[in-house]
């Protein structure tokens, strides 16, 4: 099952999609932080971040780019080595991945990011982590409203996150927008 989740900024967004994650039952926990922290600011934001998602049994792994790569076998390997085993199946296995947003950013302007194939290479690699799992919810923004035109630069980045979000919205099986801590189920 693939649940896509979206919303403005401070919406609720993210809130909705750990409750649904952890509604749908027990077995292993991946939020796929997609953030680049820049900074000490940065570093101590995703740090909080973690801290809070280690209480509700999620394991964090860090995917900046090239998610197509990414093998959540691999990092089973990863984290049974440092002391904790979890069970290899994708059957019990939920991934939380946000933000997409970061995610097409990542691929847009980071040198090692999908450049102008980035459409393509997030799609694959949404199509490649959703067969490893049991569920996976997507966390995207909705930034599309404020009218406001752009330096080419940023349109650019706009129009590839919002091709993506919408062959992200095909493939999912459910899609919500959540207003003001609200979800309004789309999909």
């Amino acid at each position: 099952m693939m649940h896509l989740i979206t919303g403005g900024s401070g919406s609720g967004k993210s809130a909705y999609a750990e409750s649904q994650v952890l509604a749908a039952g027990p077995g292993r926990r991946i939020y796929i932080a997609t953030m680049i922290p820049y900074g000490e600011e940065g570093r101590q934001r995703v740090e909080r971040h973690r801290a809070l998602r280690r209480e509700k049994q999620f394991e964090t792994v860090e995917c900046y780019t090239g998610l197509a790569e990414l093998s959540l076998k691999d990092k089973i390997t990863q984290t049974t080595a440092e002391g904790a085993a979890f069970s290899s199946s994708s059957k019990d296995t939920m991934v939380l991945l946000e933000c997409m947003s970061n995610l097409v950013a990542n691929e847009v302007f980071e040198p090692d990011g999908a450049q102008e194939r980035t459409v393509e290479a997030v799609c694959e690699g949404i199509r490649r982590l959703r067969r490893q799992t049991r569920h996976l919810f997507i966390v995207t923004n909705e930034i599309f409203s404020d009218g406001i035109t752009y330096d080419p630069e940023t349109m650019r980045y706009l129009s590839y996150l919002g091709a993506v979000n919408q062959r992200l919205a095909g493939m999912a099986d459910a899609v919500t927008e959540v207003v003001y801590g609200i979800p309004v189920r789309l999909k």
